[in-house]
């Protein structure tokens, strides 16, 4: 008598497994942490009674510390999860970030401030890369894509909920808001269970969690570098245009542009564009191809956003919304990072990898600062756009396509 096959498990079902979905969920909360400070910028730093004519440059010195924060924490937290397990960090993290927002909210100085940004932003630094891990050793490489595209669309969600609830609230209750949703979501976090694949890997004598296997290795490390360099447009979109967005409609003569609004509408478009990049990569089968059509796109609308000459605030928001659409690869770059690695220093490169790129704004803002007195503020924005959209580029032709590639391996020495 013949065995009756059984049928495989429904999309729906292997997307509801609770390590997704509270992945989903952390990454939400993540980024209603992240960029509610650049919603609140302005009326928090009037509060804290910063004159207007510093508005920038105490934003830009706050943002900086809030990605140096990101950029130590996406190291130690990488290695934590890639030796001790993807849920150490997914505890570890969110208790850090939830208590460092709350304590945002009772700051009475721009050095406080500063303080907490960078405390909030090591803690904010582990959540994605983690995440991201742990859903691809979880899904089978047949449907990991959609699961990463879940992921990064709640995720997204998270910067849109920034910009309500500090429509609705006070800035310091926006920052209690984000600390307590964090807190509540460690609760659910009880429920998930640790990768099979990293379990397996326990039991052997494997080198976990060495970023000197990455650094001392030219093919490894060329792999790395070339991963971080394709997602800079992202985070010169996010960190620079869309940040200080009252900045440039000012100079494109636009008045009344809303940082908050600006974030709000952008994350809406990523939301649209992470969806649309992650169902096209599982199309075509291919990560790499998807990457190129939206970096392309990406320039296409920077060049929009700085040099079209538009009337009022409402069409600059539109710009707005379709250059986060643009954004929409950055779920993609993250989980072709993953990919690259064995499970022995996935987490370490899925973790470091996107906070290089968030850390990245620093050396763009500086340059930004930089060029703004000789070519002005359009010209530095155009300038910087054009240079880190060729080197994304560069870098994604020397990466290697991952769309099929089995995550059941080790690196070794």
């Amino acid at each position: 008598m013949s065995a009756i096959p059984q049928s495989r498990p429904s999309l729906l079902s292997q997307l509801m497994q609770v390590p997704v979905i509270v992945a989903a969920l952390g990454y939400l909360v993540d980024m209603y942490d992240l960029f509610l400070f650049s919603v609140v910028r302005v009326p928090s730093l009037k509060a804290l009674n910063v004159a207007d004519d510093q508005l920038l440059t105490e934003g830009i010195k706050l943002l900086n510390y809030q990605m140096a924060g990101m950029l130590i924490g996406g190291v130690l937290w990488g290695i934590l999860a890639d030796k001790k397990g993807r849920l150490s960090v997914l505890f570890g993290s969110i208790i850090m970030y939830s208590l460092a927002n709350i304590s945002n909210g009772f700051v009475t100085s721009v050095d406080q401030y500063a303080i907490l940004r960078f405390v909030a932003g090591v803690g904010l630094a582990g959540e994605l890369g983690a995440g991201i891990t742990l859903v691809t050793e979880v899904l089978p490489k047949e449907v990991r894509g959609y699961g990463t595209t879940l992921v990064a669309t709640l995720g997204v969600m998270g910067a849109i909920l920034a910009y309500f609830v500090a429509d609705l609230f006070a800035w310091r209750i926006s920052y209690f808001v984000g600390g307590g949703m964090g807190l509540i979501l460690l609760i659910l976090r009880f429920n998930v269970f640790e990768s099979s694949m990293f379990q397996k890997i326990k039991e052997k004598s494997v080198d976990q969690g060495n970023i000197l296997m990455i650094i001392g290795n030219r093919k490894r490390f060329s792999k790395y570098l070339m991963a971080i360099l394709v997602g800079l447009p992202i985070w010169f979109v996010v960190g620079i245009l869309i940040t200080f967005s009252p900045e440039f409609g000012h100079a494109k003569g636009i008045v009344g542009v809303n940082a908050g609004k600006a974030v709000m509408l952008a994350f809406s478009g990523q939301v649209f564009g992470d969806i649309a990049s992650g169902l096209l990569s599982q199309y075509l089968q291919s990560r790499k191809k998807v990457i190129g059509l939206f970096i392309t796109l990406s320039l296409c609308m920077m060049i929009t956003y700085l040099l079209i000459p538009l009337e009022d605030a409402f069409s600059f928001y539109v710009v707005c919304a379709f250059l986060g659409f643009c954004n929409g690869y950055w779920t993609l770059f993250i989980t072709i990072a993953a990919e690259l690695f064995g499970t022995n220093l996935r987490a370490t490169v899925a973790t470091t990898v996107p906070n290089f790129v968030r850390g990245a704004t620093i050396p763009l803002a500086a340059l930004f600062v930089q060029f703004k007195p000789n070519l002005g503020v359009i010209n530095s924005g155009l300038t910087l756009g054009i240079i880190t959209s060729i080197i994304a580029l560069i870098a994604l032709y020397f990466l290697e396509e991952t769309f099929t590639k089995d995550m059941n391996f080790v690196e070794k020495d």
